[in-house]
């Protein structure tokens, strides 16, 4: 990749706030790292609290005209987006990669998931619903309406930093709701540039408004207090999660959390063993590990746990590290120092333990913060990634004996994101997939992600669904009115 053209594509991205469809500098700035080289490759205007209630004086100024704002106008706004996101996914693509790790092709990948959330929500926009039914008693009429929750307030991670963006902000837009967002420090520029591209796509000063800030706390606490508030959403780990729900509980706030996962993945004895260890490479090092939805435990039934972890271990041996924008890289850093040394010590306590490491188990030396992909089995019962979510390019492989102690031990969590099945038998898939304690099964395939589909979890994983005919109703109150009909004038 030319050097001069990355310096380019960075260089286009406005770095200030932007509140009320204004860019603005601030004084102080923090800088955004290349993971691959720990190179600073921008620095962002850092938001402060009180940039964080200008941000929610504009939506909150805006909210009324856009809540009236006709739905295919509204539509049609999310349309463009989408179109533009299409047309530049080649540059945005790139910006993605430097300011994150990740190869270019799942850059692009995410690209195009973060646009399907456009386009799915511009097609939602027009189909809001409501009812008239007559009073079962007669005499009257039930309507039920459906209105925008109003002002919301958005916080995203790093790991997806433009489809987490976008997930939320297609159903709010769609809604006729307007935003506060909080980027990740880590990540922000592949939201500042969209916040540019909506824009360009008609959406109206206000509506959107973004506060980058290293600061992500002070931030949010302040708006999150401001009585004006409707709505919060977030996406991160359920430590923060429990901290926001806390914060939003005052004011009795809407609160849609999409928070830590801890995936099994589940391999029974009649599986086609080669299709799960493909599955399984696209679930375990997709985003290199550092998803949500990354498989964490691998439970494989005793037949074929040898034969499974082999596989694995050689597909994951053999796969390309380096830096994103190098081709036929198919892993990438891990995104900061802190996170990669979470990673080993996962793997140190594990090894420490008695597990065996089949391939990888180190970090890799030299500029960046690259982990080797890695499959250990012989997992002892205390160690810690049993149970803690592992966000790396690690893979845990362990054996079950009957259905049900694969299924007691998937459960076994206090997390309940998305569980992953690999088995040919239809009456065993349906009964596993009833029996499994999460929000989301794939069955014999490695991801879920999909813009038509209602993503997000149970148990400490969080609530509220994004996508699909679901995601929508996260922006909308309801409101009954009891109509009389046997009125005279």
């Amino acid at each position: 990749m030319d050097d001069a053209h990355e310096r380019e594509v960075v260089a286009r991205v406005p770095t200030g706030l932007f509140i009320g469809g204004s860019w603005r500098d601030t004084p102080d700035h923090f800088d955004v790292e290349d993971p691959a080289t720990g190179d600073v490759i921008a620095r962002v205007s850092q938001g402060t609290p009180e940039d964080g209630i200008a941000a929610l004086d504009a939506a909150c100024a805006a909210q009324d005209a856009w809540a009236a704002t006709a739905p295919r106008q509204r539509g049609e706004v999310l349309r463009a987006a989408f179109e533009l996101l299409t047309e530049r996914i080649d540059d945005l693509a790139l910006l993605m990669t430097l300011e994150m790790g990740k190869p270019i092709a799942e850059s692009k990948a995410e690209i195009t998931y973060a646009a399907d959330f456009f386009r799915w929500f511009s097609e939602e926009a027009v189909r809001i619903d409501g009812r008239w039914t007559p009073n079962p008693n007669g005499g009257a009429r039930l309507v039920v309406m459906r209105q925008p929750v109003g002002p919301c307030l958005f916080v995203t991670p790093w790991n997806f930093p433009m489809a987490m963006g976008t997930r939320k902000i297609g159903p709010a837009v769609a809604a006729g709701c307007t935003m506060v967002c909080k980027p990740a420090s880590l990540t922000p520029l592949s939201m500042l540039a969209l916040a540019e591209l909506l824009t360009e796509a008609g959406l109206p000063k206000g509506v959107l408004n973004l506060v980058p800030s290293t600061r992500s706390g002070d931030v949010a606490n302040a708006v999150l207090a401001d009585p004006r508030l409707r709505k919060l959403s977030f996406t991160g780990s359920t430590e923060v999660g429990r901290v926001l729900l806390a914060q939003a509980a005052p004011n009795v706030l809407r609160v849609s959390m999409e928070l830590g996962g801890n995936a099994p993945f589940v391999v029974f004895d009649d599986a086609d063993v080669g299709a799960a260890v493909e599955g399984a490479v696209t679930a375990k090092m997709r985003n290199i590990g550092e998803a949500c939805t990354a498989a964490n435990r691998f439970l494989v039934q005793r037949p074929l746990v040898d034969d499974f972890a082999e596989r694995l271990a050689e597909r994951l041996g053999a796969m390309k590290v380096g830096r994103g924008t190098e081709p036929g890289v198919e892993v990438g850093p891990l995104i900061d120092e802190g996170q990669r040394k979470k990673v080993a010590e996962l793997v140190d306590d594990a090894v420490a333990g008695g597990a065996t490491v089949l391939t990888g188990g180190h970090a890799i030396d030299g500029p960046g913060y690259f982990y080797a992909p890695t499959v250990l089995t012989g997992i002892p019962a205390n160690a810690r990634l049993r149970s803690q979510e592992i966000f790396g390019p690690v893979a845990p492989v362990m054996a079950f004996g009957d259905d049900d102690e694969g299924v007691a031990e998937a459960n076994n969590t206090e997390m309940g994101l998305v569980a992953y099945v690999y088995t040919n038998g239809l009456e065993r898939a349906f009964r596993v997939c009833e029996r499994l304690q999460t929000g989301m099964v794939g069955l014999n395939q490695g991801m879920v992600s999909n813009a038509a589909a209602p993503f997000g979890g149970v148990k400490q994983s969080g609530f509220g669904r994004e996508g699909g005919h679901e995601g929508i109703n996260e922006y909308l109150n309801t409101k009954y009115v009891a109509l009389r009909t046997d009125w005279s004038p």
